[in-house]
């Protein structure tokens, strides 16, 4: 939809605000430029429906150089919403919506439709369509201006710091409008912010400026995972990237990689030698190929070892439920902290046994990061873990064992 080729920004007395930048917004995509003042993301938004032209380079929409089309009829097929709403007092909230729907010769009853529609789409009384903007809330301006960006169906919108003056409540309101409002129509949106938590919550992709230079251009997760220098690293902030570096760890990462197991047609008296060995109440039951198919208890062999005719098959727990190993921890965390056992399985998707999870490891890693709160993570661990650190095996019968860590 839009493409920037090498732009440069060169205002008359030799300010650079944009430097050799190129970058690609797709059809239908959210994007938001984001950086400090003087930046230049605001220039480089105003570039693309020409209230700036560029210096060097070219700007393209739908293949086309913005250079080459009218100022006037290229705006009028781009919405813009400002802060300060933009609405002209002296107009009526109706007027205000339909300014270029009219300016498109459209039929007034076509347009009344559109404006009537779109107030009910933002939950605002059809009759406030006869007054005036200041007879509104600011929040309810900033809906205003919303709905006459999209009031022409435009396949561009741009926003510059369009919740900027709004309190913290109704901006999150707005921001998840916004968002429902592109998925809706389908627009490509440019969304100028200097707020990381709103281009995060926002955007398909992130451009990071700095000035004038587009220092990163990403989607949010691999901007989190992958700060492209110190100065997107800072603007980040250090919280925001240790949550990411737990948000983004697979259980692959965290697990211990040589469970004990038993096989299927393994005798009772070889299972519980292999338990006794190695301290531990359980074993993980797989078969020939190394698939898991269910967990052998301590509880399991009780009263049944004198029975030589036996196997592990005839007295393993088959309702288990594994966690994959490609799963983010953040995805898998209740799920592994509510188990049964202390000792959660990890399959790959063919359902191979790969490792284990355990529950104190997972404690470990995400009680800052996740929850900080110690009263919390005791409601999801109700007794005390233990972990085998030597032997890396299910469950550890007494925490005084050797070798046995709490």
């Amino acid at each position: 939809m839009i493409e920037f080729k090498n732009v440069e920004k060169v205002y008359p007395g030799g300010t650079t605000a944009v430097k050799d930048a190129s970058l690609t917004i797709d059809d239908g995509e959210f994007v938001c430029f984001i950086g400090t003042s003087g930046s230049g993301k605001t220039t480089a938004l105003r570039m693309i429906n020409r209230m700036h032209d560029p210096s060097g380079g070219e700007i393209l929409i739908d293949g086309e150089a913005t250079t080459s089309k009218d100022p006037v009829e290229l705006r009028r097929g781009i919405g813009y919403v400002i802060q300060q709403t933009g609405l002209m007092p002296h107009m009526t909230v109706y007027d205000n919506i339909v300014t270029v729907p009219r300016l498109l010769k459209w039929d007034e009853k076509k347009n009344r439709d559109i404006a009537e529609r779109l107030m009910n789409r933002v939950e605002l009384p059809v009759e406030y369509l006869d007054r005036y903007p200041s007879e509104l809330s600011g929040g309810q301006q900033q809906r205003i201006g919303v709905i006459r960006a999209l009031a022409a169906n435009p396949k561009i919108v741009l926003m510059d710091e369009p919740f900027g003056a709004l309190d913290p409540i109704t901006r999150d309101a707005l921001q998840e409008l916004v968002k429902e409002l592109q998925v809706e129509f389908g627009s490509t949106f440019v969304f100028v912010t200097h707020d990381m938590d709103e281009a995060l919550n926002l955007a398909d992709r992130i451009a990071v400026w700095h000035e004038g230079d587009l220092i990163q251009y990403d989607t949010p997760d691999e901007i989190l995972r992958n700060p492209s220098n110190e100065h997107v690293r800072g603007f980040l902030g250090e919280e925001r990237l240790m949550q990411a570096q737990t948000d983004f760890i697979t259980v692959k990462e965290i697990m211990l990689t040589t469970p004990l197991t038993a096989t299927l047609g393994m005798s009772l008296a070889k299972a519980i030698t292999i338990m006794r060995d190695n301290h531990v109440d359980s074993l993980f039951v797989i078969d020939d190929d190394h698939h898991l198919k269910g967990l052998l208890t301590l509880n399991d062999l009780a009263s049944r070892t004198a029975n030589s005719s036996l196997s592990v098959a005839d007295v393993m727990h088959t309702r288990i439920r594994p966690v994959f190993e490609d799963a983010l921890v953040q995805d898998t965390t209740t799920q592994i902290l509510k188990g049964r056992i202390p000792n959660m399985p990890v399959v790959d998707r063919e359902g191979r046994l790969t490792g284990l999870v355990t529950r104190s490891a997972l404690v470990n890693l995400v009680y800052n990061s996740i929850w900080g709160d110690e009263e919390e993570i005791d409601k999801l661990t109700d007794e005390p873990v233990f972990e085998n650190a030597e032997t890396t095996a299910a469950h550890p019968i007494d925490a005084t064992t050797e070798g046995a860590d709490k």
